[in-house]
C-alpha cells in the first residue's frame, strides 16, 4: 500500500471521513446544510455546546476542507465548503434508514423463533 500512486488520494478520503467521524460534527454540517451561512452564535445555539468545544470541531471541519469561515466584524460565519457535502449528509441518512429497517426486520424476525431453554447446571 505504502507504493500505490493513489495513497494521496487514499489519505484525502481518510481525511473526509475523519472529518464526519463525530456526531457534534455531522449536527453541524446538518445545520450549515439548511442555510447558506451560519454564526458561531447560531451553531452554539443549535448545538448545545460550549465554545470551546464548538471552536475545536469546527477546526476539524476546517482542517478536512469541509466548512469555510468568514469573520465579519466580530462575528465568524460558517458555510459548507463544498455543496456535495449535503448530498453526502442527505445519502447517510438514508443509508442509515435502510440499515435500521433491516435491523428492525432482523428483530421481528428473531421475536419469532422458538426459545431455547436454559440448561441445568
Amino acid at each position: 500500500m505504502l507504493s500505490d500512486p493513489n495513497r494521496p488520494l487514499y489519505e484525502v478520503k481518510a481525511g473526509l471521513f475523519k472529518g464526519l467521524a463525530h456526531p457534534i460534527r455531522i449536527r453541524i454540517l446538518e445545520v450549515l446544510s439548511a442555510a447558506p451561512e451560519v454564526s458561531v452564535s447560531q451553531l452554539l445555539s443549535a448545538t448545545d455546546l460550549e465554545a470551546s468545544h464548538l471552536s475545536q470541531h469546527l477546526s476539524v471541519l476546517r482542517r478536512n476542507r469541509l466548512v469555510l469561515a468568514e469573520r465579519r466584524a466580530s462575528q465568524v460565519f460558517y458555510r459548507l465548503a463544498y455543496p456535495q457535502v449535503a448530498d453526502l449528509l442527505r445519502v447517510a441518512r438514508s443509508l442509515l434508514g435502510e440499515i435500521l429497517e433491516a435491523t428492525q426486520e432482523q428483530l421481528v424476525e428473531r421475536e419469532g423463533l422458538p426459545v431455547i431453554p436454559v440448561a441445568a447446571p
